[in-house]
């Protein structure tokens, strides 16, 4: 199922949006009902100063969860392309004439791997997933007849090398799915809101810090943006990069 952090950009309106009016709510209507003495500030600037750590504290621990994401994804794209490249050698252990088939059929496949990761339309990406199902079908069918005939360690070793292959997939497909949960973006949107709430609450002139009550909101946007621009694997600019496999394509394409 979709949801607005696949759309980086919607992330950032929404954001900037949503905390810039929490500190104008902050600095125009409650400040209306009180007035801060000079004791009083005091102490609501330890508040103030504890929120916004708190805050940031959970955007450094949730940027930190869409990077290792990220560097997982990578991981499994190069392990794909070692796992893909393998089983094209070890195919060689078969007879001739099913050797020649999984060659062609991991040609295919690799090709299919490779729009996997380019491709942003997500109906294209659901093709993309029906083909790649049926080139795995086919795939470990022709490595299955051959070792039911001749059940050998040479064409074990073929078979191992095709579970790899499909295994690599299914560990990439994971990855994709293995996103920062929906209720740590809620946490973190409720506790920055309350920290531009406050700031605005203790804003001595609205006319005069009018431009400053924007900046805290700004830059938790862009923090917000950033996160979800990694998290999304096929939804912002900073995307996974398939040149392992791009590289295998044009290897196996000379060989």
């Amino acid at each position: 199922m979709n949801n607005a952090t696949d759309y980086p950009l919607l992330v950032f309106v929404l954001s900037l949006f949503g905390l810039s009016l929490s500190a104008l709510i902050g600095a125009s209507f409650l400040m209306k009902q009180r007035k801060l003495e000079k004791e009083v500030r005091e102490d609501y600037g330890v508040i103030l100063a504890a929120t916004l750590t708190l805050l940031g504290l959970i955007i450094g621990f949730t940027f930190s969860m869409a990077v290792s994401r990220y560097d997982q994804r990578k991981s499994y794209e190069a392990a794909e392309a070692n796992a893909i490249g393998t089983e094209y050698v070890r195919a060689d252990l078969l007879p001739a004439s099913d050797a020649a088939k999984v060659h062609a059929l991991l040609r295919k496949y690799v090709d299919q791997r490779v729009l996997f990761y380019m491709v942003r339309d997500r109906e294209q990406v659901r093709q993309i997933n029906i083909r790649t199902a049926q080139l795995q079908t086919e795939l470990w069918s022709a490595v299955l007849a051959t070792a039911a005939a001749q059940p050998t360690a040479t064409v074990a070793l073929a078979v191992s090398g095709m579970n790899d292959v499909l295994n690599s997939q299914g560990y990439t497909q994971a990855a994709w799915w293995n996103r920062i949960p929906t209720s740590a973006w809620v946490l973190m949107a409720a506790i920055a809101i309350c920290c531009n709430v406050l700031i605005g609450y203790c804003a001595q002139n609205v006319k005069a810090e009018g431009v400053l009550l924007l900046i805290l909101p700004f830059v938790v946007t862009i923090a917000f943006f950033l996160i979800a621009d990694i998290d999304s694997p096929c939804g912002g600019v900073i995307r996974v990069n398939p040149q392992n496999l791009a590289s295998l394509v044009e290897s196996l394409g000379a060989h």
